[in-house]
């Protein structure tokens, strides 16, 4: 079987989940940040043996990690993530063997560049989830596109095997690439695009927005969290607890947007029956099937946070 063909076919064994609003970092040699995690309101979190632990305390930040996913019974949500070493480190083995466990949902790749480097990785969690007694692909994979060749390359890599989204982080790329963003971030437009593109034609869940450093400046958070929102990115990735609810809250539809979302279902529903495929929605704009499409989104995302809080709170 040829490398093209096969990541057909393991592409057509997965299903893609919706993306979750806000992905909080949580350094893996903190044990105490780890005990509270769940506790932060972020719809996942993400445990970081990466950028987060200094080269001396991998190792026991990696037992860290194992023993608290082994601990840890939850309700679903916040779902659980590793964010491992980068595939071409030393490190990166046994990171993925020892954090696969039934809590675990998925695997954050850095620096992802070579499909070569997600096919390891399923070879990895496929060893992996037999040996720990899971169903094969149970564990997910998000492809953080760090360097120019990885966004270069990201069309290739949204076909790998167990992706099923895209993970952008703007502070390796900015520094590749010699950007030095201004307050609106235009200059990285370009690059959060070309994920929101490649994401849907490869059929993936929205990307995940970056995180943003300035943990302070709420304000600032909201308004460029708004515009990835508007750019079609899926939820945001956190450094800091604060950063959660703003996070959540842009990206959950309002009680207007929903309405008004619901009256344009109901209204095409209606036409549908009559036997008119397009019609007015009262205010002059015409609605037809993106439109749909559209406002479904919004009802079935707006359902999808009421679930995750509501289990949560359960």
């Amino acid at each position: 079987m040829n490398e093209t063909n096969k990541v057909v076919k393991v592409q057509k064994l997965n299903g893609y989940r919706p993306t979750l609003r806000s992905y909080l970092y949580v350094p893996a040699d903190k044990p105490e940040k780890l005990e509270r995690a769940a506790e932060r309101g972020a719809d996942a979190i993400i445990v970081d043996l990466e950028d987060a632990v200094a080269e001396g305390s991998k190792r026991a930040a990696r037992h860290v990690a194992a023993s608290w996913l082994e601990s840890i019974r939850l309700n679903g949500f916040p779902e659980i993530w590793v964010r491992v070493n980068a595939a071409r480190t030393s490190h990166f083995f046994a990171d993925v063997e020892a954090v696969v466990a039934p809590t675990l949902s998925g695997i954050c790749l850095p620096k992802s560049e070579e499909p070569e480097d997600l096919f390891r990785l399923h070879e990895l969690l496929a060893l992996a989830e037999e040996k720990a007694g899971l169903a094969l692909e149970q564990i997910r994979v998000s492809a953080l596109i760090e360097t120019p060749y990885g966004l270069i390359g990201a069309l290739k890599l949204a076909g790998g095997p167990r992706v099923d989204r895209l993970q952008i982080g703007e502070a390796d790329l900015a520094a590749h690439l010699a950007l030095q963003p201004a307050d609106n971030e235009a200059e990285l437009l370009p690059a959060r695009f070309q994920v929101v593109l490649v994401s849907a034609a490869s059929k993936l869940a929205p990307p995940v927005g970056p995180v943003s450093v300035d943990f302070s400046n709420l304000e600032a958070l909201r308004s460029t969290t708004l515009g990835l929102r508007r750019l079609g990115f899926g939820g945001r990735a956190a450094i800091h607890p604060a950063q959660v609810p703003v996070i959540n809250s842009v990206f959950t539809p309002s009680a207007d947007e929903e309405a008004d979302a619901r009256s344009i279902v109901d209204r095409y529903r209606v036409a549908q029956n009559a036997g008119t495929g397009v019609i007015d929605d009262g205010t002059g704009k015409m609605i037809d099937e993106a439109v749909i499409r559209s406002a479904l989104a919004v009802v079935e995302r707006a359902s999808l946070c009421r679930s995750i809080d509501d289990r949560r709170d359960s």
